[in-house]
């Protein structure tokens, strides 16, 4: 294969501990570090609520010369260019990982620092949206900021910035853009509607700019090709954007063109063993498996089957389990490529988890060339994949940043390598920070907190030196997929649920979301206590609609078993329970008992007031 170069969604939780298996791994520990490594990353003014210290305001002309405001966005890795393809993917990435498990990153207090990540890469990508069909797509010139080693505070390399429009067309980098002001639209739903519009307006723009002017973007923007080329082209990146843009809507023209292009523009044809910031057809066929599995295909059913078998495919071959296997090293880690091989890792890892979701929650099992596999296996070897880059490996090396006992030291990074401007303002020049910063052998002045390296070669081997750049250079796009895969394992394996088929539809245009009321009832049948309160409400279709939570807790000594709940006057959907031929709900099938201090939840929607829920009977054990 020449390519192989290369929702509103609701959660249901149980009040389980966090995961620590195995390795004994804190995985909460690792995801706060892992969001914590993008405040490393920020270009632009500094918050006040800046903790990353020791960086100061950097790129403060960014797209000064060009007439138009680019100050802010990313670096996206170990220099100090702003490249336009990588950091929207990184947003996509990380919109997706909350989207799948904000509730879990609720809950490890990081939900906030996890949209504020995101909120600083689409602040920029509106910026670098000026008009509908016009995109910047680089700030910086990665010939010229190679040449120097300099913190991003000292910065005398050229600032200029490139962009696609009609005449130079990109549709890889518009469709990514659109992809990720998309997906981050529906995470900033709740909390900033207005915002949330806003984006998806650019997105709407976007989508229209890369499907109507067609062209590769670094054919347009030349100097992004030695970095970031797109070597798939941007059929992926089409049909990418079309999946978030309907997740984002639910309008049907998005599911038409993902049913009417899947063949022409191969989402329905690829095969893939790679998924990143390039290759998205292993990302799109599992966006498009979720919506067949939830019963939105309609008349696309048959083509949207053939997405799922290669969404399948892909699945398959990174558990080694198909016709077509990923490389892994000996210690069992995917391989793609000696630089920054990590990358395949992360976003191969999220693919399994939320496929291994979507699988529980439709009650399937994945279908390989070498028998059935259960959901569970995936998300077990996603969770080799994350314990591996988090040391159990045969170096007993930690691959990100600060966590653990034995991580590098000598970090291919600018800003990590040369010592903070807050502790001494002296210049530092363009070559002078290669011979006192660059050749220093030493461990890093700064601490780069969470960010994941390029990591080990084909035999697990690694050279922590500051040099070996396609091994201990860190990325954005690395720690993004990172996000929801650590807040997943924190958040345990049995109280998970996906709830597939809540998809809200959202009419275009967007209705003002009216306040929640707040609405609490408490009942109690000793020993359980029952708590139901209203979470969110919106407009649709001149319809006013309540979310509901309701939760569960045992208040005994013991065990709860068999219980069975009355749910009465409710006038809409229920996920989380299971209910019985008598019409009565019970423990859904992933449960079978309430431990003693411990709760549960489930939610429903419809139109009313809250409905009825008693205890019919249970047995304690």
């Amino acid at each position: 294969m020449g390519l192989c170069s290369m929702a509103i969604t609701l959660f249901l939780v149980m009040g389980v501990a966090p995961l620590v298996l195995a390795g004994g791994h804190n995985y909460g520990e690792a995801l706060s570090k892992s969001i914590l490594f993008f405040e490393a990353q920020r270009s632009g003014y500094l918050p006040g609520n800046q903790r990353v210290k020791w960086r100061g305001n950097s790129g403060l002309f960014d797209g000064k010369a060009n007439g138009v405001d680019l100050v802010g966005g990313y670096y996206d890795a170990g220099d100090n260019v702003k490249f336009g393809l990588p950091m929207a993917f990184t947003v996509t990435m990380m919109s997706w990982s909350i989207m799948e498990y904000g509730t879990q990153m609720g809950e490890s207090g990081e939900l906030g620092n996890a949209m504020n990540a995101v909120k600083w890469g689409t602040d920029y990508l509106i910026k670098a949206h000026p008009q509908p069909h016009v995109l910047y797509g680089e700030v910086g010139d990665g010939n010229t900021d190679h040449y120097c080693w300099q913190r991003p505070e000292d910065m005398t390399t050229s600032r200029n910035a490139y962009r696609i429009d009609q005449n130079n067309p990109g549709s890889d980098l518009a469709g990514e853009t659109a992809a990720a002001m998309a997906a981050a639209s529906i995470i900033f739903r709740r909390s900033n509607p207005a915002y949330s519009r806003e984006l998806l307006t650019h997105a709407y723009q976007l989508f229209d700019f890369a499907d109507k002017y067609r062209g590769k973007y670094d054919s347009s923007i030349t100097v992004a090709q030695k970095y970031y080329r797109s070597v798939s082209g941007y059929a992926d990146e089409l049909l990418w954007a079309a999946a978030w843009l309907y997740k984002a809507t639910s309008n049907e023209y998005y599911l038409d063109y993902l049913g009417k292009n899947g063949d022409a523009l191969g989402g329905t044809g690829w095969a893939m063993t790679e998924f990143g910031w390039d290759v998205k057809y292993a990302g799109v066929q599992t966006l498009v498996a979720k919506f067949l599995m939830g019963g939105k295909a309609g008349n696309h059913a048959p083509v949207f089957g053939k997405y799922q078998e290669k969404a399948e495919f892909f699945m398959c071959s990174c558990l080694g389990k198909s016709s077509h296997n990923v490389q892994k090293t000996p210690g069992g880690l995917i391989f793609r490529q000696r630089w920054n091989n990590l990358q395949f890792v992360t976003s191969a890892s999220f693919l399994l988890t939320v496929y291994s979701d979507y699988l529980t929650s439709a009650r399937k099992n994945l279908h390989c060339s070498s028998g059935t596999v259960a959901p569970s296996e995936l998300l077990a070897f996603a969770k080799s994949q994350v314990d591996y880059i988090l040391g159990d490996n045969p170096r007993a090396t930690s691959y990100m940043v600060g966590y653990g006992n034995n991580f590098p030291q000598q970090v291919h990074h600018r800003g990590s390598s040369i010592v903070s401007v807050k502790v001494n303002p002296s210049f530092v020049s363009c070559r002078g920070g290669y011979a006192t910063w660059f050749s220093r052998k030493a461990s890093d002045p700064n601490l780069l907190t969470g960010a994941i390296v390029g990591g080990p070669d084909a035999y697990d081997n690694f050279a922590d030196h500051r040099d070996n750049y396609e091994q201990t250079e860190p990325a954005t796009y690395n720690n993004a997929p990172l996000l929801g895969i650590l807040a997943r394992l924190h958040g345990g394996h049995g109280g998970y649920n996906q709830l597939l088929p809540v998809d809200i539809a959202v009419a275009k245009p967007i209705a003002v979301q009216p306040k929640p009321t707040p609405v609490k009832e408490i009942s109690s049948a000793a020993p359980i206590a029952i708590e139901q309160k209203t979470t969110a409400s919106w407009v649709a279709n001149g319809k006013t609609y309540y979310r509901y939570s309701v939760v569960v807790a045992n208040k005994s000594g013991k065990t709860i078993k068999n219980l069975n709940l009355s749910v009465s006057k409710l006038y809409g959907p229920l996920w989380g329970l299971t209910k019985s031929s008598s019409g009565s709900y019970r423990f859904p099938t992933w449960v079978r008992s309430l431990p003693a201090g411990k709760t549960m939840e489930f939610v429903y929607i419809h139109t009313a007031s809250p409905a009825e829920v008693s205890v019919s009977s249970y047995t304690l054990a």
